[in-house]
C-alpha cells in the first residue's frame, strides 16, 4: 500500500469558530456526534445549552468532545471579563441550533433572549442555522410553521426535520435531520463566500448503467466517490452546483442540484441542459463507451449455454457538449498514463485532464483515495501524490479557479 500524503490540507471548517446550541429534545442527545464530526474537521466547536438540554446531555460530555468548556448559565460567569453570550456571538463565524424545539423557535421569532441559547443568537451577526427536532403536531402546528417562515425570511437557513417514528411512538415528520445533512448544510452557508462564489459548476459521477433486459446491465466499477467529493468540494468554495450522478450507494449530498440519470444518453441529455449557464464542466463520470444495440424487452432467459450480443458506441458526452465553459475530463488508465491522458485531451479539446492509474490498488475506483496526474491545454503535467479524493477534488478546483480567473 502506497503512503498517504500526510497533510490533510484545510477544509471550509478548519479553524471555524462553529457555536453550537443545543435544546430540550429527546434529540439532543445526537448533538454529540455534530460536535465530534466537526472537531475532527477542524472547527472550534462553542457549546452553548439550555437548562433543559442539561436533562438530556450532560455538559461535560460535550466538554469532553470539544475540550472546551460548556456554557449553560450566564450568571455563573460574573468572573468573566466580557459577557458571554455577546462574546460568543462576535466570535462565531457560524450558529448552529441543533436540535431546535418549538419552544426555541417561538421564542427567536419573537426576539425573546431568556437563556444562553436565544441570547446568543440575538448577540451575534453570523448566519444561523435551525435544525427542528419535535412531535409531527407541534412541527405541523400553523404558528411553528408561521414562525419558521418568519425565520427564514430574516435569513435563518433551516434544515427540516426527518420523517420517521418520534419519541411518542408516532411516524410523522419531526425527527432531527441525519447528521451528514446537517454538516453540509454548515459547509456550504460557510462556503458561500469562498473562491467560486458566483459560479456555476456541473458535476458528472458515477459508472453509468447501459441495460440489456429489464434486470441486466452493461456497467463499470465506478463507485462516484470522486465526482461526489468534487461537486462537495466545489459547494463548499461557493459554487452553485448541479451534480448529474448514475446510480450510487453514496448519500445524496446536500446544498445542490441533484440530477439522477441511468444512461449514456441519459447523461449527454442532462448535461446539454445543465450547462446552458455553466461556468465549467467537471466530467469526472465513468461513462459506458458501448451499449447493446438492442434492448430485450423480457428478461433474457438462460436457456443458452452462450449468448451473443452486439454493441455500438454510446455517445461521447465530452466532445459532442458545446458552449463556453471551462472543460475538465477524467481519465482511468492502465498503460501509458500520461501519452493516453495528452492524446484525450486534445482530441476532446479539454481544458484540463486528470488521469490515474487504475492498476494502483490505492488509486481510482471503489477506494477513498487518488494518485492522479494533472494535464492542462498547454501541456504542463502535474504528478501528485497520493490523496483524499476530497484533496485531489480541492487541487483540481485549484486548477480551475486560476483558469476561469483568466477567462
Amino acid at each position: 500500500m502506497g503512503l498517504l500524503n500526510s497533510n490533510k490540507g484545510t477544509t471550509v471548517l478548519t479553524n471555524k469558530t462553529v457555536i453550537l446550541g443545543i435544546t430540550g429534545s429527546i434529540a439532543a442527545y445526537k448533538a454529540a456526534d455534530i460536535a465530534s464530526k466537526l472537531t475532527q474537521a477542524g472547527a472550534k466547536v462553542e457549546v452553548v445549552m439550555t437548562d433543559s438540554a442539561t436533562r438530556f446531555i450532560a455538559p461535560l460530555t460535550l466538554r469532553s468532545i470539544t475540550g472546551r468548556p460548556v456554557v449553560t448559565d450566564m450568571f455563573d460567569l460574573a468572573s468573566q471579563h466580557t459577557i458571554e453570550h455577546i462574546a460568543l456571538g462576535e466570535a462565531a463565524d457560524i450558529v448552529v441550533i441543533a436540535p431546535a424545539t418549538a419552544s426555541l423557535i417561538a421564542k427567536v421569532a419573537a426576539g425573546i433572549a431568556d437563556d444562553m441559547v436565544t441570547l446568543t443568537v440575538l448577540a451575534t451577526k453570523a448566519p444561523i442555522i435551525l435544525a427542528p427536532a419535535m412531535n409531527v403536531n407541534m412541527f405541523e402546528n400553523p404558528i411553528t410553521q408561521e414562525n419558521l417562515a418568519k425565520l427564514k425570511a430574516r435569513g435563518f437557513t433551516i434544515v427540516d426535520p426527518a420523517y420517521g417514528r418520534l419519541a411518542s411512538g408516532k411516524m410523522g415528520r419531526g425527527r432531527l435531520a441525519d447528521i451528514d445533512k446537517i454538516i453540509g448544510t454548515i459547509k456550504q452557508v460557510l462556503g458561500r463566500s469562498g473562491d467560486l462564489a458566483g459560479k456555476r459548476l456541473v458535476v458528472t459521477a458515477g459508472g453509468t448503467r447501459e441495460p440489456i433486459d429489464p434486470v441486466r446491465h452493461i456497467g463499470n466499477r465506478s463507485s462516484g466517490k470522486m465526482g461526489y467529493a468534487m461537486a462537495e468540494a466545489a459547494r463548499d468554495r461557493g459554487a452553485s452546483v448541479t451534480l448529474i450522478t448514475a446510480p450510487t450507494s453514496l448519500p445524496e449530498p446536500v446544498g445542490m442540484e441533484v440530477v439522477h440519470i441511468e444512461t449514456a444518453a441519459q447523461m449527454k441529455d442532462a448535461v446539454a441542459r445543465a450547462v446552458a449557464q455553466a461556468d465549467a464542466l467537471i466530467m469526472a463520470a465513468a461513462v459506458a463507451d458501448y451499449q447493446p444495440k438492442s434492448v430485450a424487452k423480457a428478461k433474457i432467459k438462460k436457456e443458452s449455454p452462450s449468448l451473443t450480443l452486439e454493441l455500438v458506441r454510446t455517445p461521447d458526452i465530452l466532445t459532442e457538449v458545446k458552449g463556453d465553459f471551462l472543460k475538465v475530463g477524467f481519465a482511468a488508465e492502465s498503460q501509458d498514463i500520461v501519452a493516453n491522458a495528452k492524446q484525450k485531451l486534445e482530441k476532446k479539446k479539454l481544458d484540463l485532464i486528470v488521469a490515474n492509474d487504475i492498476t494502483d490498488a490505492d488509486s481510482g475506483f471503489g477506494v477513498d483515495t487518488n494518485k492522479v496526474t494533472l494535464i492542462d491545454r498547454k501541456g504542463k503535467v502535474e504528478e501528485l501524490p497520493l490523496l483524499t479524493k476530497r484533496e485531489v477534488a480541492d487541487r483540481i478546483l485549484d486548477k480551475v479557479v486560476a483558469m476561469l480567473a483568466k477567462k
